[in-house]
């Protein structure tokens, strides 16, 4: 299945596709400040008030930068957007690189109403340096 043709604003897509699936991008991280509310009938649902997390670059001339994670959970949102189908079933996991570092979110079952906003990504006690646009996840067919 050619999975960009489910796939916008990808950012280098070579890249992105060389593996089993089709690699998302990390565009934002944020940090949890307040939390949100839910209740049981979905009347008084509120989100979590977060705030951005800066990057910083290790070297001035460096054109992206790294976020520096310590242990906790953050909102993750990525470059790339989704519109699926009716009848196609996607799966978005965490790589394997970032597993094997420290960090992962929950495996996510998408279909026609998905959204891939502000996913949640743990970070384990050592905590994770991400660069800009790393790639995070992998979309594959269900």
């Amino acid at each position: 299945m050619d999975l960009t043709a489910f796939v916008d604003d990808l950012v280098y897509e070579p890249t992105q596709t060389d593996s089993i699936g089709l690699d998302l991008t990390v565009d934002s991280i944020s940090r949890i400040t307040e939390p949100g509310r839910v209740d049981f009938g979905g009347g008084e649902l509120d989100p979590a008030e977060t705030e951005p997390v800066a990057t910083e670059k290790r070297d001035p001339d460096d054109d992206y930068g790294w976020w520096d994670l310590t242990e906790g959970v953050y909102p993750v949102d990525y470059n790339e957007t989704v519109a699926i189908p009716d009848d196609v079933r996607l799966v978005c996991q965490t790589r394997a690189a970032v597993r094997a570092r420290g960090a992962f979110h929950p495996t996510l079952h998408l279909g026609s109403d998905a959204s891939l906003d502000a996913v949640p990504l743990t970070v384990g006690q050592g905590g994770i340096r991400i660069k800009e646009n790393a790639r995070l996840s992998t979309l594959l067919a269900e």
